[in-house]
């Protein structure tokens, strides 16, 4: 496997910040992403993948994966589900909470990393300032990983560089490694507004990290 990265894309704060970290770590030319069309309500998002990989001159793989969206239970691709609501059985997880998601992006990511030769995964997944998502822990990662190398007998590795990060460390890491011109490009509204409702959850979340970090969000500029 060579020594290049393919970025588990979905046009968002945290995903854009680590397309631009691994550009960094690999070099032009050596990385690319992977978008999941996964039944999801708000397809703003696929749109700003596209724009935001385009505009970066990464190449960009969509792959359709619309199983989530069939077993529904979520917000996200459950149009009969409130955003607002938080009510997601004994784990007391939100109803943002999408099982399986990462463990099925990240796997069929592997698989497209095994059939390209690319040696290293890298997503946005972070277990400080996240909404308590068991798919988004160093361990799962971990133990995903070494299913995965086991299972495809690959040395295939996963990267989390925003693992230990707070939204504030994450706008900085973003706005040092020049990723601020596509920010603005970006979706992270639950509510799949653009420009963002302002009142979410990930809305939230995405304003204090910017405020603490002392730098303007380009995406209010819309």
């Amino acid at each position: 496997m060579t020594d290049s990265a393919l970025v588990v894309f979905s046009g968002g704060q945290d995903s854009t910040t680590c397309l631009y970290w691994a550009i960094d770590r690999f070099g032009d030319g050596n990385v690319s992403c992977v978008t999941f069309d996964y039944g999801q309500r708000h397809r703003v998002e696929l749109q700003c993948a596209r724009s935001i990989a385009e505009f970066a001159s990464v190449p960009q793989v969509e792959l359709p994966i619309d199983t989530f969206a069939a077993l529904g239970g979520d917000s996200l691709t459950d149009p009969g589900i409130d955003v607002a609501a938080q009510s997601d059985g004994e784990a007391g997880l939100p109803n943002t909470f999408v099982p399986g998601r990462n463990l099925i992006f990240l796997t069929f990511a592997a698989a497209l990393a095994y059939q390209r030769g690319v040696g290293n995964i890298v997503t946005g997944v972070a277990e400080t300032d996240y909404s308590g998502y068991p798919d988004c822990r160093e361990q799962t990662l971990q133990k995903l990983q070494r299913t995965l190398q086991l299972g495809m007998e690959s040395d295939v590795r996963i990267h989390a560089p925003l693992m230990h990060l707070s939204k504030k460390q994450t706008v900085e890491l973003a706005r040092d490694l020049g990723a601020m011109p596509a920010m603005a490009m970006t979706h992270t509204c639950y509510n799949g507004l653009r420009p963002p409702c302002g009142s979410c959850a990930a809305c939230e979340l995405r304003a204090k990290g910017f405020t603490e970090a002392g730098v303007h969000d380009p995406l209010l500029d819309l």
